[in-house]
């Protein structure tokens, strides 16, 4: 044999060098800086002990990876039972139902409703970024569960049945009716084919039964997990657009007529089933009050646009701490990426996005856990929509650009950037895309003006510290002062509230080196458009510490 082909060589043709280990067994909590800053000054402080536990729980190997089975083995349809009964069941790969029994079991659908005191939403939100971080999908009929609540509420009856259920930390996935299990989970049926987000144009009729009960009869183009055990849908009675509860089961253990058509095939969020049903006669009670449809699910709505906050904010940080991970292992052209000034600007700010992200968010949760204050409600009008507009709208850019600090590692399905990136832009698309929130903001500002003499009253707190900031607040005074083409402009508003809010928070958090750099690169016009043009001058070695993983 020529000894250019020995076994030996044959067998090993290099050795694996300069490639990072994968990032686990790191505490998410005990690392990020922001959110522990973030949760202190917004009341959260109580929640410390059991916050860095959960950090720990969501750094561990086995949950990571189960974040990743519940991605690659996607939900199936199953519309029929083997000798051909319909069922309309969706089956999940086990890590699925295991990161829907973690959810469950910390509260994160339930807590601040069980248990309300001052931070708790605050201490929940928290809890929900770091549950995020291991896998977004399943994070959708938690939150929709977490939302359902004030909705419910409306109608007493329904509560006093529902609630104690839907509340309850345990999990129970079987598809039987809601009478024999002590643990429920609720999603949501808004929009349909014609309509989208005009919901008024739904057709769903819903028809008095004489009981106190309706018969709907219609479709939903986007009902989210639909295994849930009931929905709030939208349909038509003689006295307008109404809010219904459909159980998927009838409570005499007969299947209500909910018929899945097909699953979604998405290019994110897979590991939760969307769905096409058809409504075929199906039994409802009435939420709120006839007619009233609109304001008796938008109490749901605005809580998954916060949640939508949350998950995106979540989102960027997983995204950024990837990034610095990656960077403080891998060596190019002579040095450690994190020692090269251009991978400097751009991770540092990848972690302004988070610091403002966070900041804007958390502080929306203390307004959540004082809505008895009228200020903090009017706050909480504006900032769910304001925050959820900005801040999902930058999670996929940010994303994006986080992969690419990895390479061509970052665009590969077994490294969590990939998903990331997939996942970003579905928060900004569901519950109301750009537009959608940026008309509500408008909408908000015509029919209750004092939400913007109440912004206005918590950026005053600020005026003074940096004449940056008061160039801005002053322009965003001048753009909102003049009503011509004001819907054609919504969207730059929209920006300007949400960058004088974050630059705000930041400020009032105490971090200068923070403030600093996101109002020279926010703030002025040179750094918004794209990652990594951060104007010199910026601590960016600083920031980027704030981000690290490692450092703790």
């Amino acid at each position: 044999m020529n000894k250019d082909h020995s076994p030996s060589a044959l067998a090993s043709t290099h050795t694996v060098l300069n490639q990072p280990a994968p990032l686990h067994g790191h505490n998410l909590y005990a690392a990020d800086i922001a959110l522990r800053e973030a949760v202190q000054v917004n009341g959260g402080h109580w929640g410390e002990e059991d916050l860095q536990r959960y950090g720990e729980v969501c750094g561990r190997p086995e949950w990571i990876e189960r974040g990743f089975q519940a991605n690659h083995y996607k939900p199936k349809f199953e519309p029929h039972d083997r000798v051909g009964n319909r069922v309309d069941q969706v089956n999940y790969h086990p890590a699925y139902h295991q990161l829907m029994q973690l959810a469950l079991s910390e509260g994160l659908h339930s807590a601040p409703w069980t248990d309300p005191k001052p931070g708790a939403h605050v201490v929940r939100a928290a809890k929900y970024y770091l549950h995020s971080q291991v896998e977004a999908g399943h994070g959708c009929p938690v939150t929709m569960t977490f939302a359902s609540v004030p909705s419910i509420r409306l109608t007493p009856a329904l509560a006093n049945e529902w609630l104690p259920k839907i509340t309850d930390r345990g999990y129970d996935p079987s598809n039987r009716p809601h009478t024999e299990k002590a643990a429920l989970t609720i999603g949501m049926g808004m929009t349909e084919k014609q309509g989208g987000s005009d919901v008024r144009a739904n057709t769903t009729t819903a028809t008095p039964c004489g009981d106190g009960s309706y018969e709907l009869i219609g479709h939903k183009w986007f009902t989210s997990a639909p295994m849930c055990d009931a929905f709030l849908m939208l349909a038509q009675t003689a006295a307008g657009l109404s809010c219904f509860l459909v159980p998927r089961w009838r409570p005499d253990g007969s299947k209500n007529p909910i018929q899945v058509q097909r699953l979604k095939d998405k290019a994110g969020n897979v590991s939760n089933a969307s769905s096409e049903i058809e409504l075929r006669g199906a039994l409802g009670w009435l939420v709120g009050e006839e007619g009233r449809g609109v304001p008796a699910i938008i109490e749901m709505v605005s809580a998954t646009r916060f949640d939508c906050m949350i998950g995106s904010s979540g989102g960027q940080r997983q995204a950024t701490l990837q990034a610095i991970y990656h960077a403080s292992q891998r060596s190019a052209f002579g040095k450690t990426l994190i020692d090269q000034p251009l991978m400097q600007n751009v991770l540092a700010d990848l972690q302004l996005e988070v610091e403002g992200s966070v900041a804007m968010t958390m502080r929306m949760a203390q307004a959540m856990d004082h809505l008895d204050d009228e200020q903090q409600k009017l706050l909480m009008r504006l900032g769910t929509a304001v925050g959820k507009y900005w801040i999902c709208k930058r999670t996929p850019h940010h994303a994006y650009e986080a992969m690419e600090c990895l390479g061509g590692n970052g665009v590969i399905e077994n490294f969590i950037t990939a998903r990331l990136y997939r996942d970003a832009p579905i928060n900004a698309i569901w519950e109301g895309s750009g537009n959608i929130q940026a008309l509500d903001v408008l909408r908000a500002l015509t029919k209750t003006p004092e939400v913007l003499t109440n912004w206005y009253d918590e950026l005053e707190k600020s005026k003074g510290n940096d004449l940056r900031f008061d160039r801005a607040v002053a322009h965003l005074k001048s753009q909102l002062s003049e009503m011509d083409n004001i819907e054609y402009r919504a969207r730059h508003i929209v920006d300007q509230l949400a960058l004088t809010m974050q630059s705000h928070l930041l400020m009032q958090t105490g971090n200068s080196t923070v403030a600093e750099g996101f109002i020279a690169s926010r703030l002025e016009t040179r750094g918004i458009g794209n990652t990594g043009t951060l104007p010199t001058g910026v601590d960016v070695m600083t920031i980027i510490e704030r981000g690290n993983p490692l450092v703790l």
